[in-house]
């Protein structure tokens, strides 16, 4: 039976089909984790080597290279046991940590950075690569970016930009929520931003359409991070990864993170769908339901709560859900704030950090309504919209 290709190639298989030309004779550093692979499931690091590519050297962001450390988890840097390579943890106990230390650098030619985005802002990969560029300008080597799909489409965009007070490792750039950039179009988007980034090359796709989604492409789904489990939780993940930010099981510790939400003193989970839903919130049902988290938040504990189910993928609006789910959250005893220290910052709220500015919690707090809040977060989305598309990349049409 002959092999059932992909509709699109990465910029890995790309790299792949050209037999690495790029790279030849190249002293190649590798930033990846475990859904740096083409069609076939073989990883990059393996590929490199057979292409006989000299690869000197191995970085991994956050979750590591191996992709097994759970969310804001410390990663040490390490030795690779089959290529027997240093792996330099970009992911350590500070903010310092997230920079390639120029040691790291001296014996390079180019950073090759191949790592799986999923559409939000909050997802740290892209700001791993942002700095790893930044260290590249400093030790005047260049990096390459391997392009990848936008797993929840190129066209749909929501939210708003964060303030510069609120920049953090969850949103170090103006990024909108759902910013509907593939991960190339992100470093140049950085570029734009940031004079102390280097040269770059990215690598782009060959056959994707801005309005693919993951399952569009036919290419195999790798978690890039442990609750990453699947398309639609990437699909949910702009909204409500903002429950990182209180004291709201997000669903760590079940089989549906990002998807499951709730809490231990819900005892009504119907009254908390009845909240929600009554937003109005379209392409959804929300579900209610009881679980119990195996780590994490209320770990042990019966939580009441919802699933989300989305049964309109282009209508879903996963921003405007997860406030709706946050405003219904707050009319119950017992909801909180996160108030511990998030992604290296202790000084300002996380929700804030996540939210990008602290005036859509403090309208939460005013038991604003959920229309209210999303006019004040979408009011500069036009002017994110208009610096979006000076980075698309024209190969990207829609189909």
């Amino acid at each position: 039976m002959p092999e059932q290709l992909p509709i699109v190639k990465t910029g890995l298989d790309v790299l792949v089909a050209s037999n690495f030309k790029r790279l030849q004779g190249k002293r190649v550093g590798l930033l990846g984790h475990p859904s740096s692979v083409d069609h076939r499931l073989r990883h990059i690091l393996t590929l490199c080597l057979e292409h006989g590519i000299n690869v000197v050297s191995l970085f991994g962001a956050e979750h590591g290279f191996f992709g097994n450390a759970h969310y804001m988890e410390a990663v040490d840097t390490l030795i690779d046991p089959k290529s027997k390579l240093p792996i330099i943890s970009l992911y350590g106990h500070s903010k310092d940590s997230l920079f390639i230390k120029p040691e790291y650098l001296e014996d390079l030619d180019v950073l090759v950075c191949d790592l799986q985005d999923i559409g939000s802002r909050y997802y740290t990969f892209a700001y791993t690569i942002a700095f790893a560029m930044q260290s590249c300008q400093k030790a005047g080597i260049s990096c390459m970016v391997l392009d990848r799909p936008n797993p929840i489409g190129g066209l749909s965009v929501e939210g708003n930009e964060v303030l510069p007070e609120f920049i953090s490792f969850v949103g170090e750039y103006p990024l909108a929520n759902r910013h509907g950039l593939t991960l190339g179009e992100l470093a140049y988007f950085f570029k734009a931003f940031d004079k102390n980034i280097c040269d770059l090359e990215v690598v782009w796709m060959e056959n994707w359409k801005r309005n693919f989604y993951f399952s569009d492409t036919k290419l195999p789904w790798i978690l890039p991070s442990p609750n990453m489990a699947t398309e639609t939780t990437a699909l949910v993940y702009p909204g409500t990864c903002l429950l990182e930010g209180t004291n709201l099981s997000e669903g760590r510790g079940t089989t549906r993170p990002f998807e499951i939400l709730g809490a231990s003193y819900i005892t009504d989970p119907d009254r908390l769908v009845d909240l929600a839903q009554s937003c109005h919130l379209p392409g959804t049902i929300l579900r209610p339901c009881w679980f119990t988290p195996l780590s994490d938040k209320h770990a042990g504990k019966l939580c009441g709560g919802l699933q989300i189910h989305i049964t309109d993928r282009e209508a879903f609006l996963p921003l405007k859900t997860a406030v709706a789910i946050l405003w219904a959250a707050y009319q119950f005893d017992g909801f909180a704030w996160r108030t511990e220290a998030y992604e290296f910052v202790s000084d300002r709220l996380a929700i804030d950090l996540l939210f990008g500015d602290n005036v859509c919690r403090k309208m939460l707090e005013a038991n604003a309504t959920t229309d209210a809040i999303m006019a004040h977060i979408e009011k500069d989305r036009k002017h994110f919209e208009s610096a979006r598309q000076k980075v698309l990349y024209a190969g990207y049409e829609v189909d």
